[in-house]
């Protein structure tokens, strides 16, 4: 089935392509989601008037995308776990654990934007990427630090 692109969409193509994939994908995601239209000669016409608006609204997309990057560049992020002998995690820490940081401190980021391979396990300082928009990627810089209660340190003091 050929449709028109009416966004960039990573690995199939950019706003404006005429692109062929397979009838389901295009009438349970693409064309309900308005990512895409068929390819018509009567789209065609229609898509060229609407092109401009869309090319318009993507760069303020993307304008947006990465203003937000430049936020979270600059946004220290400090991860406070509890930990046991020889600094071995209780558990691990997510991206649903980075995400909620996130939300904590104003940034509404969904897990599944925060491209982490693997839960981290271990204290220390690691570099993140965060996809937010396509072709806008910033690298979040997370340092995950060992959790002290009140009581420890009174304790060690005395």
């Amino acid at each position: 089935m050929r449709v028109i692109l009416r966004t960039d969409i990573e690995k199939l193509g950019k706003l404006g392509d005429v692109v062929d994939v397979k009838p389901g994908y295009a009438r349970n995601y693409l064309i309900p989601k308005k990512l895409a239209m068929l390819a018509t000669p009567s789209n065609l016409k229609v898509f060229e008037h609407e092109k401009r608006k869309l090319e318009e609204r993507l760069n303020k997309e993307r304008f947006q995308a990465k203003e937000l990057a430049d936020k979270l560049e600059a946004l220290p992020i400090e991860i406070k776990v509890r930990v046991g002998e020889g600094d071995k995690l209780y558990g691990s820490v997510t991206s649903s654990t980075i995400a909620s940081y996130l939300k904590e401190n104003g940034f509404d980021i969904d897990r599944k934007k925060i491209e982490l391979d693997k839960p981290i396990r271990s204290i220390g300082e690691y570099k993140i990427p965060v996809k937010l928009y396509p072709g806008v990627v910033a690298t979040l810089n997370v340092a995950v630090v060992k959790y002290q209660e009140e009581g420890d340190e009174s304790e060690t003091e005395k």
